[in-house]
């Protein structure tokens, strides 16, 4: 998932429309206890209760029924350890997010809610919600989503045949530019499970199949036994193009109509269902990509400044252009960048132009926003966009727009494998059932 998508996500996460509907006390527990340990960590049945809470206010919101709390707790706690140990592995690897990328993350989510910042922080506190707390789950969706795109997105090899047969393919088939909504249930299968464990698990991916076809909520049933990331948000993936699902999801698409659910499925993960949603007809005209004119200001990171100096001068450097500053004339005093003479402008960007860091946050920007001070192996960036418009690809542009594609379709089945062989790893002791 992209950050971008991500955002848009964590927006409809917690919506305002839903905090009215939790209850503003609590019943005091007077003990909290240890219901999971995973790898040298607790995980407190406090933990599970808040994050039930906010489970329930999403699902209200949504209009989807519950499942029963008993299998809530279990899948909730499931999700809890998947989290928790791919933290701990980004704790290992050093990878964490920047206070300045947090408060523009926070800041989007509230202006999605037509809110500002402090009237956002405001409503959460009044229903009960702890503001500290909120910002460090925001954090950890931010940190897993930027793992994901470390230790899988970033190590997805395509070949110049794959792109040859691509290109070829997607010329005689209109159908692939398809935009679909699907609905997915994922049963993981461990890498060492032995046929005893592969049976049950298939009963397991049987018995929600056969509630779905029995009239049951899609959503309601994905809470209940899928073992995927969003299997507690409903199950659905963003939309996309045909073209751009993993290849066992859009052999099974191609075959349904809207509102029909696959058969089982089998892949190197474990049993898959799948539920055509919604099929929305072509996507953008084939051939063509999305070009961004965008201009920024660099202070680089060296021997001779630290990462929280440039990233104080940015700061104070935002402050200016907030307060009407212009940003050419500060890009030409301020930035070390060749771009300075230029009023830091960089020209027009296609996709991948650009480090992953600066083009996730140009994306997420509307024309004529200022990003937050942003980080890349370059430096510390203040980002403006000027214009973006749909331009004709040249060849090379279509083979990086294959590549592009090609990588997405990729991308979640490798992640659902890198998933598993992490949990495979970790050391989890079940305690829930210690009542």
């Amino acid at each position: 998932m992209s950050p971008v998508r991500l955002f848009a996500l964590l927006a409809a996460f917690l919506p305002i429309c839903a905090l009215g509907q939790a209850p503003k006390s609590r019943v005091p527990i007077a003990l909290d206890r240890v219901i999971a340990i995973v790898n040298d960590e607790a995980i407190t049945a406090f933990e599970l209760r808040d994050r039930l809470a906010t489970l329930e206010r999403q699902f209200a919101a949504r209009g989807t029924p519950l499942p029963p709390r008993e299998v809530l707790e279990k899948q909730l706690l499931e999700r809890l350890i998947m989290d928790r140990v791919q933290l701990q592995f980004a704790k290992e690897i050093g990878l964490r997010i920047p206070e300045a990328e947090l408060d523009a993350a926070l800041r989007r989510i509230a202006e999605n809610n037509r809110l500002s910042l402090a009237e956002f922080r405001a409503a959460l506190e009044k229903d009960g919600i702890d503001w500290a707390r909120f910002r460090e789950e925001i954090r950890a969706e931010m940190t897993i989503a930027r793992l994901r795109e470390r230790e899988v997105d970033n190590r997805i090899v395509i070949s110049d045949g794959e792109i040859d047969n691509y290109l070829a393919q997607a010329a005689q088939q209109d159908e692939a530019s398809a935009v679909v909504v699907l609905g997915h249930i994922i049963v993981r299968v461990p890498e060492q499970a032995d046929a005893a464990r592969l049976l049950q698990l298939r009963r397991r991916a049987e018995e929600a199949l056969a509630r779905v076809k029995n009239g049951e909520d899609f959503g309601q049933v994905a809470a209940s036994y899928s073992d995927a990331p969003d299997a507690l948000t409903g199950g659905l993936l963003e939309p996309r193009p045909l073209d751009r699902l993993p290849t066992l999801y859009a052999e099974a698409v191609s075959r349904l109509k809207p509102g029909e659910v696959s058969d089982i499925l089998r892949s190197p993960a474990g049993f898959h269902i799948v539920k055509l949603v919604e099929r929305r007809g072509a996507a953008a005209l084939a051939g063509t990509v999305r070009q961004t004119r965008a201009r920024h200001i660099l202070i680089k990171v060296n021997e001779l400044t630290s990462s929280d100096e440039a990233r104080h001068k940015m700061l104070a450097l935002k402050e200016r252009l907030d307060h009407g500053a212009d940003f050419a004339e500060l890009a030409r005093l301020y930035s070390q960048d060749l771009s300075a003479a230029k009023g830091g402008d960089l020209g027009w960007l296609y996709p991948g132009d650009t480090v992953p860091e600066f083009e996730r946050a140009m994306d997420a920007l509307a024309i004529g926003e200022v990003s937050a001070p942003i980080q890349t192996p370059f430096g510390w960036h203040l980002i403006q966009v000027l214009e973006r418009k749909n331009a004709e690809a040249g060849d090379e542009r279509k083979r990086l727009l294959a590549r592009q594609v090609l990588r997405e379709r990729k991308s979640d089945e490798a992640y659902e494998d890198w998933l598993r062989q992490l949990r495979d790893r970790a050391y989890v002791e079940y305690r829930l059932e210690d009542r």
